[in-house]
């Protein structure tokens, strides 16, 4: 067992190079089983979840070699074998291969899905556009089974833009019968890397990030290559990690336009920063204005990143407010961010956040991966020795994140209990 410990204070110096996006590479890694033959995967983070889906790549018998965060994985010999319970509850993507097995063999058999703990999650729309297509699910405790005697294309109106299940759809359809439409899908820039993948493998499929999506199904897809986007959560959570003790702090790979709401919520609060290419170079801003926030579907303000820019809030003269509308429980951290010191009320899931307070050290848990990244900012921010539990969901989704910010300055440690 690990903990993070922090000495809070320290400026942020030097350079920070993003990795490839989490929530590409989870969809992508189970979109190479389409493909009858090799796929290769460039740019692939070094997070747990991608240890996770690798576990269940190798259940299903393809083989995979790595190297330098580019993977190979062969299907040639893909068996459709029983996910088992104690390797799909390690993340949330391992639902991802419901539509590839259901693709590919009309027949899946998975338990149900984990991930971190930020709400109800339902898997409904994921679910109704399977029936869509044809197939029949049977829930027997907390295993799906899908059959499917034939895939047929259809026209699905998904009641809410779920990245998930847009994807999810994409693969169940990609070989189906004729021609599916997916209307009020989810606009995600993710969402257009795993289209490239699969156009790239012999697919047809048009209009990813857009709120309609057609795919034409084909007969067989073939192994291609692909690289991974740059992260553009992790980019923001550096970027406000900038915003509040950036020295020239420069943040490399990124590709601004997928950060267009983050950059225009630090222009409304002061912040000084400048784009070049594909960095950004940030300073700490002494002088922050109060704002408020909405999380909201892309290109929305991100809900990944409303945790993190809460610490943000916290730091600003006045009162910001801070409102969570796509997860229900993705407000755990607050309670720490009180015992912290900051003035916070929590209403449902509106946060009235009152700044500026000081933030001390202390002993508080991530609840969730992106709760984590906030605690982590607070740690720099606080006077004093914060020491963070539970920090596996942050190492799920935040590559080498200890040595990127150790590499710029900050005075921060695993630590073995």
């Amino acid at each position: 067992m690990e903990r993070i410990v922090i000495e809070g204070g320290s400026p942020l110096k030097g350079d920070i190079t993003i990795g490839g996006a989490k929530n590409s590479a989870v969809a992508l890694i189970p979109a190479a089983l389409l493909a009858d033959g090799v796929c290769t995967i460039k740019n692939v983070p070094n997070i747990t979840d991608k240890d996770a889906l690798f576990d269940i790549v190798k259940l299903l018998n393809c083989k995979i070699t790595e190297s330098n965060k580019e993977i190979k994985i062969d299907t040639r010999d893909l068996k459709n074998v029983l996910i088992n319970e104690e390797l799909s509850v390690k993340l949330r993507a391992s639902y991802y291969f419901m539509g590839v097995l259901l693709s590919r063999y009309k027949h899946v058999e998975i338990y149900f899905p984990g991930g971190c703990n930020i709400g109800s999650r339902p898997i409904d729309l994921h679910l109704k556009g399977f029936k869509a297509l044809g197939a029949k699910v049977t829930k027997r405790g907390h295993k799906y089974i899908l059959d499917a005697q034939e895939l047929k294309g259809n026209t699905i109106n998904l009641d809410f833009a779920s990245v998930g299940a847009t994807i999810n759809i994409m693969f169940a359809a990609v070989l189906a019968n004729g021609r599916t439409i997916i209307k009020n899908a989810a606009k995600e820039v993710e969402i257009i890397n795993i289209m490239d993948f699969l156009n790239k493998m012999g697919a047809k499929i048009s209009g990813a990030g857009t709120d309609t999506i057609i795919i034409d199904g084909v007969n067989k897809l073939s192994g291609t290559d692909i690289e991974v986007i740059p992260d553009r959560i992790e980019a923001g959570t550096y970027i406000i990690m900038g915003a509040l003790l950036g020295d020239n702090l420069k943040v490399n790979g990124i590709i601004p336009e997928h950060n267009k709401a983050l950059f225009s919520k630090l222009e409304e609060m002061g912040v000084e920063f400048s784009i070049e290419g594909n960095s950004v170079t940030i300073n700490k801003c002494n002088n922050l204005k109060c704002t408020n926030i909405k999380t909201l579907v892309y290109p929305g303000f991100p809900t990944d990143l409303g945790q993190p820019m809460s610490v943000l809030l916290t730091q600003a003269s006045g009162v910001s407010i801070m409102e969570e509308t796509i997860w229900e429980n993705r407000v755990g951290h607050y309670p720490y961010l009180q015992k912290m010191g900051a003035n916070i009320e929590l209403n449902g899931l509106v946060a009235t956040i009152k700044g500026k307070t000081p933030l001390k050290g202390t002993e508080i848990n991530a609840t969730d991966l992106r709760a984590g990244a906030a605690l982590i900012v607070a740690g720099l921010i606080a006077s004093g020795t914060t020491m963070i539990y539970d920090i596996d969901y942050i190492l799920r989704g935040y590559e080498n994140i200890i040595n990127k910010l150790t590499n710029v300055g900050a005075k921060i440690k695993l630590e073995k209990i």
